[in-house]
């Protein structure tokens, strides 16, 4: 399948060929054609998916064929995201697909001056990007008219849930018109998200893909086995190795990765964190910070780091193990993007080996222990080298990203970088 073959009108295609796009994934090549019928759609699929260009596309799209506009002031379309860094990469979307086409848009969030943002507003835009905060403070100081709105999309919705915006959601619902088409996506769907999907869908037809259950070859993934104490002096070994240029580190709570930023700055390791509970401003900060190489590590958690795309990046660190198991691949997937290699390495202590079995049953092979360091536990690497229940998970082949491997394999002479 060819983006050519889902209909779509040349000047998309003109940008979707310079972005070097040529075959739709999954998701868009089933929902693309749904929207440009102008059906609601109820999509079940994760970050790292393709579905912003999934709903990105045909809204652009249905927008320029419009037979007629209600004004050049009006909004048309309202894409509502949890967060400033998922918004800023949505409207990037929006640019890149939208750039032979004759329609404005503009982003806003919190945590910035509004002054910029109103003034793109006032202009006037086609399509707007934004976060439930910021959009329903411009709202009341009515700088916002969302009577026009012809589509809306709801974005990662089960993050909003997370992140305690669903009332505010709800407030920026209640001012749509009633008569819209209705865009709405969730990686999951827990009782509140699916009773929210209800109220907004008219007649919906629902893509669901399939969670990424697979880590890209150029990735070398190992374990280390450590107790739970002893991840801090680990974690502080490992980046004692120069060959480590960039490091993403997650873990589990805000809390968590203000403690671990705290402990590596005190270890001399420039560091910053990213959570939830940091203002925008200081999490653009980290991150443009890291992309530039100001710092050497950043701390995220799973919701913060939503959205961060960074390219040569060389690790990812799992300082703790996610519970769900396709949040690994995504996690990792953060290196060894567009061909380039890079390494992921994970710490498993004796709580977190249920989550290990999880993960190595969903990609279908053993990650490598290297045991080659101080606080290795060796009652783990016990477990870990007897014979998978599953009959579906293998043990990777030598040479594999996965390859098995105990002790220094293709790490270097510490044993945890690449060689």
């Amino acid at each position: 399948m060819l983006f050519e073959n889902l209909a779509i009108i040349e000047p998309i295609l003109k940008a979707l060929k310079a972005k070097g796009y040529t075959h739709p994934t999954p998701i868009q090549e089933q929902a693309i054609p749904i929207v440009l019928k102008h059906k609601d759609l109820l999509g079940c699929a994760q970050t790292g998916t393709g579905k912003t260009a999934a709903f990105a596309i045909p809204i652009l799209q249905l927008l320029s064929t419009a037979k007629k506009y209600d004004g050049p002031t009006t909004i048309k379309a309202l894409v509502l995201t949890p967060t400033r860094e998922l918004a800023i990469q949505i409207g990037d979307s929006f640019t890149a697909y939208g750039k032979h086409a004759s329609l404005k848009h503009t982003v806003i969030f919190g945590g910035v001056s509004q002054n910029t943002q109103v003034s793109a507003l006032r202009v006037g835009v086609d399509i707007l990007i934004a976060t439930p905060g910021r959009l329903l403070d411009l709202m009341n100081q009515k700088l916002v008219n969302l009577h026009y709105v012809k589509l809306f999309v709801l974005d990662e919705a089960d993050r909003m849930l997370d992140m305690g915006f669903i009332q505010d959601v709800k407030k920026v619902v209640a001012k749509l018109p009633p008569k819209r088409q209705t865009l709405f996506f969730s990686a999951t769907m827990p009782p509140e998200i699916q009773k929210l999907a209800d109220t907004l869908l008219v007649n919906p037809e629902k893509v669901e893909v399939t969670p990424i259950s697979s880590t890209a070859d150029t990735i070398e993934q190992a374990i280390y086995f450590v107790e739970k104490v002893n991840k801090k002096k680990l974690l502080i070994h490992v980046l004692q190795d120069p060959k480590i240029k960039s490091a993403l580190i997650f873990a589990r709570t805000k809390h968590g990765a203000d403690r671990i930023a705290k402990d590596l700055v005190k270890a001399g390791i420039k560091t910053e964190a990213i959570h939830g509970n940091k203002s925008q401003n200081a999490r653009q900060k980290a991150l443009s910070n890291f992309k530039n190489g100001q710092i050497r590590a950043l701390i995220a958690t799973d919701i913060a780091a939503r959205g961060i795309d960074i390219d040569e990046l060389s690790h990812v660190i799992n300082y703790e193990l996610p519970n769900i198991s396709e949040t690994y691949v995504h996690r990792i997937g953060r290196t060894g993007r567009a061909g380039a290699s890079g390494i992921a390495l994970s710490f498993c202590d004796e709580e977190e080996m249920a989550y290990l079995k999880d993960i190595q049953k969903l990609i279908g092979k053993t990650i490598p222990v290297i045991e080659d360091q101080p606080y290795h536990m060796r009652a783990l690497s016990y477990i870990q080298s007897l014979p998978p229940k599953n009959k579906n998970a293998r043990p990777a082949e030598k040479g594999e990203s996965g390859a098995r491997s105990t002790t220094k394999r293709s790490f270097g002479r510490k044993g945890y970088s690449k060689g």
